[in-house]
């Protein structure tokens, strides 16, 4: 046994766990989430300095700092879970984590969320790493979207509860480079019933270059009714206010083509309503028009 617990103890990673394993309290058996949120070695000079400004900002209340997690485990997500999650549809829930918090630090997306509750506005401070690359130099545009989506939908749902994209509109005008620093700013615009309407603009720190821009919609959820799968047809039914579910569209089938199509022979009544070929030179052209249309 002793020799069992030496071997143990000399595997690499025996002593630290599981690699990517959140860490756990002995003392409580809670799981320990890390805040990524928060400044890391990979963070960049400019996006600490608009850090340390917005939590001076903080400090008399007209902002708040959002955290962030890698797994979410906050009020709103588990309300989620409760009352609009059907549990048919969840699979592999104890291995997911947040799409935007799955990168190594410094590789994929660094940021941090800014809340102001009187403005209804939320500022995103997103620097971009090596592996969102698309067009070489640059980062790849759905990466942008990925995070305009996330700022706008932290802006909805902090401003009108629980709220799901249905609409996210994007004008891209300028490509932005690998390991930058840029400034996401949305903010809600109106309120329609369960609608969100949303704007969001991404800068660069400076505010001189406007990368990109975009409108999105966002539905509040129904608690009476929950996002379901239809066993009919297996579609995933989103019950928004003012959009109809989406329903299995069958195809109409196309007319076969017809390569000789046989030739009616004209009727007696065919020829007597045809006018004759000296009526048609002599009639005016209100009387010709007036001829097809009875035709």
């Amino acid at each position: 046994m002793l020799r069992s617990c030496a071997a143990f103890l000399r595997t690499p990673g025996a002593r630290r766990g599981w690699q990517g394993a959140p860490r756990r309290s002995f003392s409580s058996e809670k799981v320990v989430q890390k805040d990524c949120a928060l400044p890391n070695p990979s963070w960049s000079k400019d996006l600490r300095l608009l850090f340390d400004q917005f939590m001076k900002k903080c400090e008399d209340g007209s902002w708040k700092r959002l955290p962030s997690y890698k797994q979410i485990f906050s009020k709103n997500f588990q309300e989620f879970q409760t009352l609009y999650l059907d549990p048919s549809l969840v699979k592999g829930e104890e291995r997911a984590q947040l799409f935007t918090r799955s990168f190594e630090n410094g590789l994929g997306f660094e940021y941090v969320m800014f809340y102001n509750d009187a403005e209804k506005r939320v500022l995103c401070f997103l620097q971009v790493g090596p592996h969102l690359q698309g067009a070489p130099g640059f980062v790849h545009g759905g990466a942008i979207a990925t995070m305009m989506d996330s700022t706008t939908g932290t802006c909805a749902c902090r401003a009108g509860g629980i709220a799901m994209t249905a609409n996210l509109n994007i004008n891209f005008k300028r490509p932005i480079p690998l390991s930058s620093v840029v400034v996401i700013d949305s903010q809600l615009d109106r309120v329609e019933g369960r609608k969100l309407f949303v704007s969001c603009n991404v800068r660069s720190v400076d505010e001189k270059t406007l990368h990109s821009e975009a409108s999105a919609l966002f539905i509040k959820l129904d608690p009476d009714k929950s996002l379901r799968k239809r066993a009919d047809d297996g579609f995933h039914t989103f019950l928004h206010e003012g959009l109809p579910p989406p329903e299995a569209v069958v195809p109409t089938p196309a007319p076969s083509p017809v390569l000789n199509p046989p030739q009616r022979k004209p009727a007696d009544t065919d020829l007597l309503e045809q006018p004759s070929k000296c009526d048609s030179q002599n009639s005016p052209p209100s009387q010709l028009l007036n001829k097809e249309h009875s035709l």
